[in-house]
């Protein structure tokens, strides 16, 4: 689209704006009448350890979110000379499960405790025990349970609890609602009702009524709504929280927000049965939409739905690219030490290709890439490790090979749950985010961990904020009783044609190789563990 008609429509309102509030990034995307990408912002921020908890800060919270937005607004004033005034829809979206507990003054009761937390073990093994349903240590049900186990001051002071996502709309909307999908990571979902399941409120109720809390569960969890439902509108409040330049307008369509696995699921056309995802970027997880129920509970195994409410399979890990991120630094380091400046993107095309070269199995190399702990594995904490045998091939090819394939390690273990124990049928699966921006590289190891072809749009890099984005459009412009999976396929990904690698036969079997050393050798990164205090 040309630059006058894109101005016009900045001018008129016609643009919807997405913003997801990633691990380390917060990204803004505005996008055209077209759903294509026409401007875009971005703030860098980082989780904090605090007293062994991850969290991040509400000032962190807030700032992050005004220099996305005025790094677009920028963008916009630099390409099209106008000001971003007027929008025609926004969404929000974030990373999903942990825990944010406010008292009925709206006040935070604790700090943010989010996703990598491994810290409810005890709660989500008591509550999949009951429930009879994989309950992950994620899940926001799991940090309130588990806060109640721990006899915490402050549970008897809750009135609400919700995700980041749910956090931000609230603020923006003065709303207390939440997007299925991101719901479907607080507490299980019955698919057939598009809400909370019931039997399973009244067993918690049950569970804590001896305790004598003034709250019933589904008082105090946001409501829930599918996509393209009314959700509120920007508030002044809000506007001005977004954007405290004034310039922006108030009144503007928001859309329910979603966690960053359904806005992956939108930004790759993957909300149709037998279609998957897979983002890796600081944490991976996998999403395969179900035709029906898994045989068996899995603890490896969440079960969350699509933006929409269908069933899905997730497999979802702490770790993925943190480790091989901090082995590229190393290198960046010795070549600015060695007098070689390198800009660091080069290097890491320059590695990751490299890999490409290394043995299947990668000359018998281990690592492991656990910055926190690893629930699939049994892990509360982590510790990256590198270990090789004295006749181990020990060259740069296969180092960088075993690190991607150790970033997918855990992964291919609940893949192998989904696609060899419960016979899952997956015709293709589309990746997106930080792993696969070097052509062909991730593509190619993801498709050897999984053994299904493996796509990547153009847009994959856009990730989960076009996504959110285009989830906002889709309650803008959708036609009456038009499914969101036909609007994606019928009019944002019309005509485009994904790149495809289908499995290589001895890269399947060399990661196979991988994988049962990688599993024989877990108990050297429990050992790790436990005397690296």
């Amino acid at each position: 689209m040309d630059t006058v008609t894109i101005r016009e429509q900045i001018e008129s309102g016609k643009t919807v704006l997405g913003i997801e509030l990633g691990s380390t990034r917060i990204k803004a995307i505005l996008i055209d009448e077209a759903n294509e990408p026409v401007a875009s912002g971005s703030f860098e921020w980082e989780n904090r350890l605090e007293e062994n908890i991850w969290t991040y800060h509400l000032d962190d919270v807030w700032k992050g979110l005004q220099e996305s937005y005025r790094d677009l607004a920028e963008d916009v004033q630099n390409k099209y000379g106008v000001p971003l005034k007027k929008l025609g829809g926004i969404g929000f979206s974030a990373m999903m499960h942990g825990y944010m507990a406010f008292d009925r003054e709206g006040e935070l009761l604790v700090p943010f405790r989010t996703w990598r937390n491994t810290m409810t073990g005890q709660a989500a093994k008591e509550l999949t025990l009951l429930f009879q349903y994989n309950i992950p240590q994620r899940w926001s049900i799991a940090h309130l349970y588990q806060a109640i186990l721990n006899g915490e001051e402050h549970v008897k002071n809750v009135a609400f609890i919700t995700t980041l996502a749910g956090y931000v709309h609230w603020k923006m909307t003065g709303k207390k609602v939440l997007g299925v999908g991101d719901a479907s990571g607080m507490f299980p979902i019955d698919v057939e009702k598009k809400n909370y399941n019931e039997r399973m409120i009244d067993q918690f109720d049950e569970l804590i009524a001896d305790r004598g809390y003034p709250w019933k569960l589904e008082e105090i969890l946001p409501t829930v709504l599918l996509a393209g439902e009314d959700a509120g509108v920007l508030t002044e409040e809000g506007a001005r929280l977004l954007d405290p330049s004034g310039l922006l307008k108030a009144g503007v369509p928001v859309c329910p927000p979603e966690g960053d696995a359904g806005t992956g699921m939108a930004a790759t056309n993957s909300v149709a049965v037998r279609t998957g995802n897979v983002s890796a970027g600081t944490s991976v997880f996998a999403m395969v939409v179900l035709e029906k129920e898994l045989k068996h509970v899995h603890e490896e195994i969440d079960m969350v739905t699509t933006p929409d409410g269908s069933l899905v399979g997730m497999v979802h890990c702490n770790n993925c690219t943190s480790d091989l991120n901090a082995w590229i630094s190393l290198f960046q380091e010795y070549s600015e030490a060695m007098g070689i400046p390198a800009d660091r993107n080069q290097i890491f095309s320059t590695l990751y290709t490299k890999a490409l070269e290394g043995e299947p199995d990668c000359g018998g190399l281990l690592a492991y890439n656990y910055f926190s702990g690893e629930p699939i594995t049994g892990l509360e904490e982590g510790r990256p490790l590198f270990v090789r045998k004295p006749d181990s091939h020990f060259n740069l090819a296969n180092f960088m090979r075993v690190h991607l394939y150790t970033a997918l390690g855990t992964l291919k273990m609940g893949m192998d749950i989904l696609l060899k124990e419960e016979h899952v049928e997956l015709e293709r699966i589309l990746g997106h985010g930080g792993l696969f921006k070097t052509k062909g590289v991730g593509q190619r190891i993801m498709a050897a961990a999984i053994d299904v072809p493996v796509q990547v749009m153009e847009t994959a890099g856009e990730g989960g904020a076009w996504g959110i984005a285009l989830l906002a459009s889709y309650l803008m412009r959708k036609t009456d009783g038009e499914s969101l999976s036909h609007y994606l396929e019928e009019t944002v990904f019309i005509g485009q044609k994904p790149e495809e690698i289908r499995p290589d036969e001895r890269d399947v079997e060399g990661f196979n190789q991988f994988i049962r050393q990688y599993k024989n050798g877990l108990a050297i990164e429990h050992m790790a563990v436990e005397k690296m205090a």
